[in-house]
């Protein structure tokens, strides 16, 4: 498995994070067992453990995996190596729209972005096709692309749309029994929100992608391949702030640490009804969020 390989470095840092919350001494699952629980094949599992070993980080011998001590922060990849080439292309252009503050009406040329992102035209264009779906872009008969604005309705359209689904994926998540992979991945992605908190300022450029695993392990456990579709431009539009004001950028992404810290807190002390509470005012905090701080091209002057 080449070390390059974004699929390998994204679960390694799962791995990495399932250590510090397991602690010296822990004993590890088995190779079929990581390769179920984050979707990998079992030769991306041992070239992950083979790692672990090289680093000194677990001691493995045939079925045997025990852990002798926690990861520090420079063994995890940085998020930018973990992210595949489509991933690349959708952060680019998120980061060209932002950045530019396009208005509606501007004109986006496949061959100019492939060229901006350094990334195939296809590539580009498979992009393009996929976002142009929920209608912030719009293909041109025989022409180029036009970017269409981002109105607060739509926002409010999307995030009544993401609600209910996130909803029913945490009853979900919920009624899983403690010691399920999904449960014990969920709760073991605390000791990741807590360095950030921890190192806020040099940090929390590192939350959307960890809020993204969050939000996503129990969407996984519903299986539904149009929730799926969907969270795909949810995490384009609520992670890349589609035109959004990034002033405090920082202290929102503290605050949802913390929620979701209290979130898993909740679960961990076995008291459901608390844990939907808090994920409930963790969504409400989240559509607030939205709503104040992106700059409105229909707002009024």
């Amino acid at each position: 498995m080449p070390r390059s390989n974004a699929v390998f470095k994204e679960s390694y840092n799962r791995a990495l994070a399932h250590l510090e919350q397991a602690g010296p001494g822990a004993n590890l699952p088995s190779e079929t067992g990581f390769a179920e629980r984050w979707g990998i094949s079992r030769t991306t599992v041992r070239a992950i453990l083979e790692r672990l070993q090289s680093q000194g980080l677990i001691e493995w011998e045939g079925r045997h995996k025990k852990v002798l001590r926690r990861p520090e922060r420079a063994e995890y990849f940085c998020e930018e190596e973990t992210r595949t080439p489509a991933e690349k292309v959708e952060q680019r252009f998120m980061e060209h729209v932002v950045g530019g503050d396009l208005a509606p009406g501007t004109v986006l040329r496949e061959s100019e972005l492939a060229r901006e992102f350094g990334a195939s035209p296809s590539a580009v264009r498979e992009f393009l096709i996929r976002f142009s779906r929920f209608g912030l872009i719009e293909k041109q008969p025989n022409r180029h692309w036009i970017l269409r604005g981002f109105t607060r309705d739509f926002a409010v359209e999307l995030f009544n749309v993401r609600e209910m689904f996130e909803l029913r994926a945490f009853e979900a998540l919920l009624a899983e029994p403690p010691a399920s992979p999904a449960r014990t991945e969920f709760v073991a992605m605390a000791p990741e929100f807590q360095r950030i908190l921890d190192d806020i300022e040099s940090a929390y450029l590192d939350f959307p992608r960890l809020d993204e695993r969050f939000h996503h392990i129990p969407l996984d456990l519903l299986g539904n391949r149009f929730i799926d579709d969907f969270f795909q431009v949810v995490s384009m539009i609520f992670h890349f702030h589609y035109r959004w004001n990034k002033a405090g950028e920082m202290d929102r992404n503290r605050d949802a640490c913390r929620e979701h810290l209290a979130i898993i807190s909740a679960i961990r002390a076995g008291d459901t009804d608390l844990a939907q509470a808090r994920f409930r005012e963790h969504l409400a905090s989240a559509r607030r969020t939205l709503l104040l701080s992106i700059q409105w091209d229909n707002a009024p002057d």
